[in-house]
């Protein structure tokens, strides 16, 4: 009799799916809710794929869970099953345009700048239906949150399609009311001025002083991260904000101010899965996105 070495266990795609939601996420917590199942469930998940592989995969930093070495040598691997498991996935929909491509854009971008865009692909393509998630956030697609995304900084995972589409020119802006009563607004009297700006974001303050101003969160007289909150305080009255040019231009009771400072401009970048690019309802939002957006910058 031969004896024979016992197969080793195939891969368990729900287990696999599991590990990468934890690496993703960093902890258990978050990568639970973007399962959509219970922290105990995933827990679970993870303690069998570590029996399968007889290695612990994660470790706990002062930052949350982070892979070990046997969870780094896992990663890869994970994420060829993951690619394969989505374009099966992708292959077995219908070639057909009709249904759902969800999309992420910042709130800004949602609310003044793609509505007539995605207003022109509703016309073309009614049956095409179009979901839009308003975040700020960076990582809405390696969370599968999103099909395609719009952003202001380049993603730099490999498993993502990135286009820069445009640039967009930015300024300061205040409303007419605001300006008539105050002095006129100069480099050199900043301060005196009432600012809009954000709360717990340092995006402004980076900004400031890398052209050289030094100041801190109370130089905003208010603050607020919700970026069309702060916007609609610019609009009132409440003092100076900085926008993209395109949307200042859609409120004529507006005016630009400080024209000479030459404020960096704001790079788009479209941004989607691989995998799904090249099904036929993805490429044609992709690419009516990216002339849109190429359009107004």
């Amino acid at each position: 009799m031969h004896s024979s070495t016992p197969a080793a266990p195939q891969p368990d795609w729900g287990l696999i799916r599991a590990f990468l939601a934890v690496v993703d996420a960093g902890s258990l917590t978050r990568a639970a809710e973007m399962l959509a199942i219970s922290q105990p469930t995933l827990s679970r998940q993870i303690a069998a794929l570590e029996a399968q592989t007889g290695s612990a995969l994660f470790e706990r930093t002062a930052r949350g869970l982070h892979p070990t070495a046997a969870g780094d040598a896992l990663v890869e691997p994970a994420r060829r099953m993951q690619a394969a498991a989505q374009a099966l996935a992708a292959a077995g929909q219908s070639q057909t345009l009709a249904g759902t491509v969800r999309m992420t854009a910042s709130e800004m971008m949602c609310a003044y700048v793609l509505p007539p865009m995605l207003a022109q692909l509703r016309r073309t393509h009614p049956e095409i239906e179009i979901e839009l998630v308003a975040s700020n956030r960076i990582d809405n697609l390696l969370a599968r949150e999103a099909d395609i995304a719009i952003r202001m900084v380049r993603p730099e995972q490999g498993s993502l399609i990135t286009r820069h589409v445009a640039d967009y020119a930015l300024g300061f802006y205040a409303s007419e009311d605001y300006l008539a009563t105050r002095p006129p607004l100069t480099p050199a009297n900043l301060a005196v001025h009432q600012w809009v700006g954000y709360d717990q974001s340092n995006q402004l303050i980076d900004g400031f002083r890398a052209a050289g101003i030094v100041i801190d969160r109370h130089f905003f007289a208010f603050r607020c991260d919700n970026q069309i909150v702060a916007w609609e305080a610019v609009r009132a009255g409440m003092g100076v904000g900085i926008s993209m040019q395109q949307v200042a231009a859609q409120h004529p009771r507006l005016r630009q101010v400080l024209a000479e400072f030459a404020l960096p401009a704001l790079p788009v970048w479209l941004t989607a899965h691989r995998e799904l690019r090249d099904t036929p309802r993805m490429r044609i939002v992709f690419d009516h996105l990216a002339s849109a957006l190429a359009s107004q910058g």
